[in-house]
C-alpha cells in the first residue's frame, strides 16, 4: 500500500515539531522554517537555470543544509547540526567565488540572466528567513545562534552566485 500525503493531523491548525510536540501553525518557528522551505525551493529553480558549473553545485549543497537547518529550527532542546563549521565554510565559498569578480561600483541590477535573477529573489527570502529567526527569538524562544549566522552568510553568498552567474557564466 502506497504511503499517503496527507495525515489530517495538521487539519486543526496544528503541525508536529521533530519532538513530537504540537504548536499552532501560525507560530513564529513554524513561519520561520516554512520561508526556509520556500528559500530552498527558489535554490533549486536557481540551480536549474544556472550556467555555472561550480554554482550549481553550490546550490545543490545549499539545498541539502537547508532540509538541515529547518531541522533544527524544528527541534527543540536538541545540539544544532548547522554549526559553525557550515558558517566557516560559506565564508571559504563566498571569498573563494568573489576573488574572481570585479570590485563593485554600482548597485547590481537584478535581472540579467535568468539563474541570477532567481539568486536575488533566494537572496531576498534567505534575509526575511533571518529576520522571521530573530522575531523568534525576540519572542523567548530558543534558537541556535550558528543558524542565524548562516542565514546571513547564505544571503552574502546568493549576492556572490548572482555576481558569478551574470559576469563569469559558464566555465
Amino acid at each position: 500500500m502506497a504511503s499517503s500525503v496527507y495525515t489530517k493531523t495538521g487539519d486543526t491548525g496544528t503541525t508536529g515539531l521533530y519532538t513530537g510536540e504540537r504548536v499552532p501553525k501560525s507560530s513564529l518557528r513554524v513561519e520561520a522554517y516554512g520561508i526556509i522551505d520556500e528559500l530552498q525551493a527558489f535554490i533549486g529553480l536557481a540551480r536549474a537555470y544556472a550556467e555555472n558549473a561550480r554554482v550549481q553545485v553550490e546550490l545543490y549543497d545549499l539545498e541539502r543544509t537547508l532540509w538541515t537547518l529547518m531541522a533544527d529550527i524544528a527541534s527543540l532542546n536538541k545540539a544544532p547540526d548547522v554549526t559553525d563549521q557550515q558558517v566557516r565554510h560559506l565564508e571559504k565559498v563566498i571569498d573563494k567565488f568573489d576573488e574572481k569578480l570585479e570590485p563593485l561600483s554600482n548597485f547590481v541590477v537584478p535581472g540579467d540572466k535568468r539563474s541570477s535573477a532567481y539568486l536575488h529573489v533566494a537572496r531576498t527570502i534567505a534575509r526575511r528567513a533571518e529576520r522571521a529567526l530573530w522575531r523568534v527569538l525576540d519572542s523567548g524562544e530558543s534558537v541556535h545562534e550558528s543558524n542565524l549566522r548562516y542565514l546571513n552568510r547564505l544571503s552574502d553568498l546568493c549576492f556572490i552566485l548572482c555576481r558569478v552567474e551574470e559576469e563569469i557564466g559558464a566555465e
